[in-house]
């Protein structure tokens, strides 16, 4: 008998299928208008465009411009690209228009969607970000979506690391900027450091379509992006720590892998403490529980850590004598991206590599915090469902699944479990071979480097040709993807989220057309593209015949989206394909949550060597341990977005005011404010409302005028006048200060000064931000320990950085006054000690310069002085040397830059 809440879904439909049938009339209105747009020409789709963004600016609504605005979309990328967008495509950038997260298949051709939404909210004039997974896609998408911009009349830009700052500013100003979540984030953070309006590249932020938003808003929620500053060298520390590590036991410390936690027993601390007398690190008094011991038993923590949780070729990888941290989740390399907290140093001194300095927080913010800035937000992934609660929480968006324009023709087996990870690996060989030797393409997804690299070589015992694609492969990317689907190839990934490269069947034509032309430069490249195109066609025919992509998984990731992401490569726009994964009790997420039961279970039933457990209840147990993952994972980001939504409400008072006080061409007002209020605290202080004259403080108040105001008056004298209250005072002083910085004014000139106000506020809030922030992570380290005395930890935290917050105004106000009361122009002997310097500085540079060889000078000189040399051409660079700095000025390695070899 059939359940309620099934016969309503018959009769009404499902929530989503509402949401789907009611863009059909929109659709509908859309295709009516497509013979009159064909008509028009090359110049009338830019002169619809001028029209309709007259009409935004006048203040019509985007909902009623959309029709128009996506019918010449449509048109302009027929022209462009020669694609014309289907229905679905449709249908899913309205979704996009409509705030929400439209979840589309692999191969749906979701770059091309993100146009339509793009264009109509460019219209407004305030720039429209589409935010990618990384910079070859970003690039790509730029360059090959601008040219439908472009054929519109509008202007594309692109933004990524290492970019001439000039040039910077000109891509933001563009009506449509693609460019990375890290380089969008970061740009802000610079930009909230700047102290010059002009300067600021994200003058708005309108709206931001985000593409494989899962792994943007989810996966590296938790990640803060922070600019940071180098603070006191301790790498002695680290490696003194790292030799005690290893000499312990298992009876030391214990394991959490659920929660990837270590901590020190009973047994553990003692041993600790005698090793660390022993080398010194601790002083023979003093105990591990004594607050002076804070710092050191935190960098003992984080040795641990860093032996006994975090994997090499796991976590990360020791690159050019590097440790490079790895994506869980899509198993990139994060350059740039480093631990903190002294635990990125720990993996070093482990590994035996430079210990690069600690840093200071200089800015910092979350992705959750930085996308919550935009007025308006979407996104695009082929998995987002499982995560619907999530996005709907944190960002308001809610997730639409947008049918396909082909139906699915694929077939997804059942899980099959073994008892061992030998038996797996041996069933996935035989398998593999048995699909290689038919000419099916084989996709073989795995969770780490270490595993992929054991695969491979079992591949390569038993003779089969094969790929691998992980961190190591990195700049081999775009490449090894494109080939996964030619005829028995064998391609061996890491963790496949968010690659950006369809997996064709028969190969990608692009890629093999530019193959072509660098074996051949001479040929006619329309000739070539026919050529290929018939043997891709060919190609393609035989691998249809063997029965699609296999795409085959080694295990379950603790996530059913990045088990989609992978099953997803297979089975696009209609194709055939047939995905499995191939699990054993040993695999990490069996063996965390409960695999002891079900071995006691395969053992009653007799299962032999070799032979595998295959039923749908596998698979339902198995998502309930990963739903259950993923809950658990959700209320960890939803808790540090609790804590940094405390600090996000500060950053926002302070960026913005840092704002106002770049734009402002007057701050003379505002610093005497500060001033002020100085006084009256001083005032208040000092001369306590409704105290007697005996009670003042007068001494103390004369010394904290000179220290803080700048102005030698007599307070003490005045106090003792008859008939004096603290309001004269309040007043005397007042006319004093006002006094001294009208004639600081007239002395620097009054525009000097208006310089002078705007750079000591700017620094002094900077610096006091910095402290502010440093403050906070230490509040943060310990205020958990407040639960054990029953008080809520959040509220805890809540109270004191809203008092810290409270404190760092006050201390703004002080230290500005101070240092506006302090500054005076240089004397004339003091102008002339000055210039005296620097020319003795410029002499003892020529005489270095003179110094050095004529062949020598001419070998250190840079290339951009070099005659012919244009920064912008490759053509005039001559031939540098891999390990030189590239001469297009990134400040990169020649090798990792244009001399990289894709």
């Amino acid at each position: 008998m059939l359940g309620f809440g099934t016969i309503a879904k018959k009769v009404f439909g499902t929530p989503n299928d509402r949401k789907i049938k009611a863009t059909r009339p929109l659709i509908e209105k859309i295709n009516a208008l497509e013979p009159e747009f064909e008509k028009l020409d090359d110049d009338g789709l830019k002169e619809k465009t001028e029209e309709l963004r007259k009409r935004a600016l006048e203040g019509e609504d985007l909902d009623d411009l959309l029709p128009e605005a996506f019918a010449n979309c449509r048109e302009a990328a027929k022209r462009a690209l020669g694609l014309r967008a289907f229905d679905v495509q449709l249908m899913g950038g309205i979704f996009l228009h409509q705030r929400n997260i439209a979840e589309m298949k692999t191969g749906e051709g979701k770059t091309l969607v993100a146009t339509f939404p793009a264009y109509l909210n460019a219209l407004t004039g305030k720039g429209v970000h589409v935010v990618t997974v990384n910079d070859y896609l970003a690039r790509r998408d730029s360059e090959w979506m601008g040219k439908v911009f472009a054929a519109l009349g509008m202007t594309t830009g692109v933004i990524y690391p290492n970019m001439n700052p000039a040039e910077k500013p000109k891509a933001y100003e563009c009506d449509v900027t693609y460019g990375t979540n890290n380089e969008f984030g970061f740009d802000y953070l610079r930009d909230n450091l700047k102290s010059d309006l002009a300067e600021v590249c994200q003058k708005y932020h309108n709206f931001a379509i985000v593409d494989e938003v899962d792994s943007i808003l989810i996966d590296e929620a938790r990640t803060p992006l922070i600019i940071s500053g180098p603070a006191d060298d301790r790498s002695e520390l680290y490696q003194k720590i790292d030799i005690v590590i290893p000499s312990l036991t298992e009876d030391h410390f214990t394991i959490d892998e659920k929660t990837r936690s270590v901590t020190f027993t009973d047994d553990g601390n003692e041993f600790l403490e005698q090793q660390l007398h022993a080398r010194g690190l601790l002083d023979a008094e003093q105990s591990l529980y004594d607050p002076e011991s804070t710092t050191i038993v935190h960098h003992v923590n984080q040795g641990l850590r860093a032996h006994k949780i975090f994997q090499r070729d796991k976590d990360y990888i020791v690159r050019d004598g590097e440790v490079v941290l790895i994506d869980e989740f899509t198993g990139r390399m994060m350059a740039g991206r480093r631990l903190s907290e002294g635990l990125h140093q720990a993996i070093e001194a482990k590994e035996r590599v430079k210990i690069q300095p600690e840093n200071v927080t200089l800015a910092s913010v979350t992705f959750q915090n930085f996308f919550r800035l935009y007025d308006k937000l979407s996104g695009m992934t082929g998995t987002a469902a499982t995560e619907a609660e999530e996005f709907q929480e944190i960002y308001g968006l809610g997730v639409v699944e947008v049918p396909t324009n082909k139906p699915i023709a694929r077939v997804d087996e059942d899980d099959q479990v073994y008892r061992t990870a030998r038996e797996k690996y041996e069933a996935m060989i035989a398998e593999i071979r048995k699909a290689n030797e038919k000419g099916q393409p084989v996709l073989v997804g795995t969770t780490s480097i270490e595993k992929s690299e054991m695969l491979a070589q079992m591949l390569t015992k038993a003779g089969i040709k094969h790929n691998v694609l992980n961190a190591r492969q990195h700049e081999k990317e775009a490449q090894i993807v494109a080939e996964a689907g030619r005829l028995g190839a064998v391609t061996i990934a890491t963790n496949m989220a968010g690659r950006g490269t369809d997996i064709q069947l028969g190969g990608n034509v692009e890629m093999k057309v530019l193959e072509a032309l660098a074996e051949n430069p001479e040929a006619d490249p329309a000739e070539l593209r026919a050529a290929q195109e018939a043997l891709h066609a060919e190609e393609k025919e035989k691998v249809l015949e063997a029965g699609g992509l296999y795409v085959m998984a080694s295990e379950r990731h603790e996530s059913r989206r990045i088990d989609n992401q992978l099953r997803g490569r297979s089975g696009r726009q209609g194709d055939p394909g047939r995905t499995a994964f191939y699990l054993s009790l040993e695999d990490d997420l069996m063996r965390i949550f409960g695999s002891d039961r079900l071995d006691k279970v395969l053992k009653t039933l007799g299962l032999k060597e070799g032979e595998a457990i295959v039923h749908p209840w596998v698979n339902k147990s198995l998502e309930r341990a990963q739903a259950k993952v993923e809950g658990r994972n959700f209320d960890m980001r939803k808790n540090v977005l609790k804590f940094d939504d405390v600090m996000n409400d500060q950053r926002k008072v302070i960026f913005s005011q840092r704002r106002e006080i770049m734009g402002a061409g007057d701050l003379s007002e505002i610093t005497a404010d500060m001033r002020y209020q100085v006084i009256d605290d001083l005032i208040d202080s000092h001369m306590p409302p409704k105290s007697y004259a005996d009670q003042w403080d007068t001494e103390g108040l004369y010394a904290q005028v000179i220290e803080k105001l700048g102005v030698d008056v007599p307070v003490m004298e005045w106090a003792a006048e008859e008939g004096v209250d603290d309001e004269i005072i309040r007043e005397r002083l007042v006319k004093a200060t006002d006094e001294m910085m009208a004639k600081k004014a007239v002395d620097f000139g009054r525009d000097t000064m208006r310089d002078i106000e705007k750079q000591v506020l700017l620094q002094t809030i900077d610096t006091k931000w910095r402290e502010h922030l440093l403050t906070l992570e230490h509040l943060r380290s310990v205020i958990g320990f407040r639960g054990y005395a029953q008080r809520d930890p959040l509220n805890e935290y809540k109270t004191e950085a809203f008092q810290l917050f409270e404190g760092l105004l006050d201390g703004l106000r002080e230290t500005v006054t101070r240092n506006l009361a302090q500054v005076r122009p240089l004397t004339q002997e003091e102008q002339q000690q000055m210039m005296a310097q620097l020319a003795a500085q410029q002499a003892e540079m020529k005489q270095a310069q003179a110094a050095v060889p004529a062949g020598a000078a001419d070998a250190r000189q840079p290339a951009a002085a070099k005659s012919g040399f244009v920064e912008e051409d490759p053509t005039t660079w001559g031939n540098p040397g891999r390990n030189e700095k590239c001469p297009c000025g990134s400040g990169k390695k020649f090798k990792h830059c244009h001399g990289r070899i894709l």
